[in-house]
Order: C-alpha cells, then structure tokens, then sequence
C-alpha cells in the first residue's frame, strides 16, 4: 500500500484548500482513510477518518471547516479545508489500514499500518 498526499501550500487565513491522497496500485475500497496533522513540536492528530462502510468522523476542531471525499474510482481521497486558521498550519498526512481503527484506537497514529509523506500547509495572517 504506497500513499501519496499533495496539495499543501502557504495561503492567507480563511482560505480553502484541497488536499490529496492518492493510491497507487491499489483502490481505498477496503480500507479506513484518516487524515492526520503534525504541528511543530506537537503530536500528530487525526482531524478525520473515513471507514469502508462510508461513515465519516471529524474532530471537533475542523468540524463544519474540513470535509473528506473519495472520487469515483476510489483511487484518490480529498480534504478539503475551509476558512483556514493560522492555528491549521502543520504537516498534513494521509493513512490508511485495512483494519479500521475504532473508539479511542482511531486517534492513535499507531493504529495506521500505511502513511502517505506529509504535505505542508501554512496559513499566514
């Protein structure tokens, strides 16, 4: 399982971006999707994740602000990001498992067999 994230940049607060994470050789199917974070000098956070089932779950600080998609083809994952934060600003990361985490398992970076290389988003005031 490879991942690829892309799509970081430096944006002004309250802008949108969209984040990538696409699959290689592989479809996203049968896995649990997560989008992560890594502020400097903090934990990775999960912001998101995405089961095979469907459901989606936000955390709250990017709840109504963040959304997850897959394209039709299962192959790429999104996140979009809107009115971006200068507190937003971190290394996001992709990951993925085949065993879904769920309850408190889904909040550890542990629990994600496959990660993507992190893309960089700066939000500047």
């Amino acid at each position: 399982v490879q991942l690829q994230a892309s799509g970081g940049g430096l944006v002004q607060v309250g802008d949108s971006l969209r984040l990538s994470c696409a699959a290689s050789g592989f479809s996203f199917n049968n896995l649990a999707v997560a989008w992560f974070r890594q502020a400097p000098g903090k934990d990775r956070e999960l912001l998101a994740i995405t089961w095979r089932h469907g459901n989606t779950y936000y955390v709250d600080s990017v709840k109504g602000r963040f959304m997850m998609s897959t394209d039709d083809a299962k192959t790429t994952v999104y996140l979009q990001m809107n009115s971006l934060k200068s507190e937003d600003t971190a290394v996001y990361y992709c990951a993925a498992d085949h065993d879904p985490p769920f309850g408190s398992q889904k909040f550890k970076p542990s629990s994600y067999n496959n990660w993507g290389q992190g893309t960089l988003v700066t939000v500047s005031s």
